[in-house]
């Protein structure tokens, strides 16, 4: 009897572990932290990479994720606008879907024509990529991004 309690024991320890190692590894990263943007690449119509965009001159996009909410700013020594918004995200079957609630003018203006923006999400421990899609499903642009905290 001794012994099949602690092979009983055992067993469920052992079950127990592979169980929690199975859903570490299965669980998918997340956007928590703060992330800067890296480059934006074009793609062509058969969704390959066709141009990349580099960050020239001073040009600083920051997105902060923490709790299901959003918060970016941006910064272009060429543009005297301000750019920053906020509001909520979530991520449902690999799509990130923001909603801003709050934004700079210009950005206020594109928030009343454009209500949910939705993006492919391709992420990693410490890079992501959200991509636009245009009206067919084509990948039409993305914003790729490092973890920088």
């Amino acid at each position: 009897m001794k012994n099949l309690i602690i092979l009983l024991i055992g067993m469920s320890s052992f079950l127990a572990i592979t169980q929690e190692k199975k859903a570490a590894a299965s669980e998918p990263y997340n956007l928590e932290g703060v992330w800067e943007l890296q480059h934006q690449f074009l793609y062509n119509e058969n969704n390959q990479v066709s141009d990349t965009i580099l960050n020239q001159n001073g040009y600083r996009q920051i997105k902060m994720y923490s709790k299901g909410k959003v918060m970016w700013t941006r910064f272009d020594p060429k543009d005297s606008n301000e750019w920053f918004g906020y509001g909520t995200y979530t991520i449902k079957e690999g799509m990130l879907e923001e909603r801003l609630e709050y934004a700079s003018g210009p950005m206020m203006k594109i928030v009343d024509t454009i209500q949910v923006f939705k993006f492919e999400l391709v992420i990693d421990k410490d890079s992501y990529q959200q991509i636009d899609l245009d009206e067919e499903g084509h990948y039409s642009q993305s914003e790729n991004y490092t973890k920088i905290r």
